[in-house]
């Protein structure tokens, strides 16, 4: 129900899905009158693979946390969070309020053992094909160094898993690579780093700058969510910009549209590669369950992109995989 656009992104990026995916079983959460009308309205009411469970209630974009969390206790965000909680659903998918979304699965899901707050994990392309996983993109605008700790330890797990890498690269987002930069957040998160380094338990790079993510120079990117949350915003930002000027250079004479028309299968890759679409559906990392935020402003394919991470996700078991990896990583004397 959430999101800029609501069931009329959400049912077609379903319907969708599940038509390419025969093993998959969407459970639609909502209003039930209005899902019907948009399932009927593609004719897929009836599809064997999507079901209806309603809600009574919405989170809105504008909702205060106290009335998502406290007095909206029916509303399809909740509802399809304890879904996964009673483990009737294997994840959520939302493209609802962030930080409703956030404090409703903390309060229902809890959080991991030694995780004190969850972050927010999304993956960026870079220029050696693979993904750059970074975190946190929101979640926690204010951190102490324990907590970007933490999301170290959280994204060497989740990738760890995900890109069957054993000790996957770390680097430590900053404002130069030298380690008398920064603020003293991030210098004492550092030396934290560093000693689980020196220790073998994670293969931290050292500090990294905004242009090393998309050089892929580590696996995960570790900052604190009002850096990864502008990060996020302005590589999609950019990526758009790229394309509408692309397109428009391309189309601005007959000899571009000819030079376009020769290097299309180029053309077409360098799109794919590039479309932020194609990267939406972030993890919220350190719940016992898993939970993908889409973005609100997500179109038709960018939000089945978010239910196909989810799908994945479950797949390949990352929760366990995760939980088990993070038992020998978290700290567990209460220090971090």
């Amino acid at each position: 129900m959430g999101g800029d656009h609501g069931l009329p992104v959400t049912i077609p990026a379903a319907i969708s899905f599940v038509n390419r995916e025969p093993d998959a079983e969407l459970i639609l959460v909502g209003l039930e009158d209005r899902i019907r009308a948009e399932l009927q309205k593609h004719k897929a009411l009836n599809h064997p693979r999507l079901s209806i469970l309603h809600a009574s209630e919405v989170v809105t974009m504008d909702d205060a946390l106290e009335v998502a969390l406290r007095r909206k206790k029916d509303s399809s965000m909740r509802v399809a969070i304890q879904l996964v909680k009673d483990e009737k659903a294997r994840a959520c998918v939302s493209a609802g309020n962030t930080g409703a979304l956030m404090a409703i699965s903390r309060y229902v899901l809890k959080t991991m053992s030694g995780v004190e707050r969850p972050a927010i994990c999304s993956i960026l392309p870079n220029q050696k094909g693979g993904p750059t996983y970074m975190l946190d993109l929101g979640a926690n605008v204010d951190c102490e160094p324990h907590h970007l700790h933490q999301f170290a330890i959280m994204g060497s797990a989740l990738v760890a898993a995900m890109e069957d890498v054993a000790k996957p690269t770390i680097g430590l987002l900053n404002v130069g690579a030298e380690d008398i930069k920064g603020t003293e957040v991030v210098k004492q998160t550092a030396e934290l780093l560093r000693a689980d380094h020196a220790s073998g338990l994670l293969n931290f790079y050292g500090n990294v700058e905004g242009s090393d993510i998309f050089k892929g120079t580590t696996d995960i990117v570790v900052c604190d969510g009002f850096v990864g949350n502008i990060t996020l915003k302005a590589s999609e930002g950019l990526a758009r910009f790229f394309k509408s000027v692309l397109t428009a250079e391309l189309k601005s004479s007959v000899f571009s549209l000819l030079g376009a028309l020769l290097a299309r299968a180029a053309l077409k890759r360098i799109s794919r590669r590039l479309n932020p679409s194609r990267y939406n559906g972030a993890s919220l990392l350190g719940l016992r369950g898993l939970v993908f935020k889409s973005h609100g402003g997500a179109d038709i394919y960018s939000y089945e992109w978010a239910i196909k991470r989810a799908f994945d996700a479950v797949k390949y078991d990352v929760m366990s995989r995760i939980a088990n990896k993070m038992q020998g990583l978290m700290p567990h004397d209460g220090q971090s």
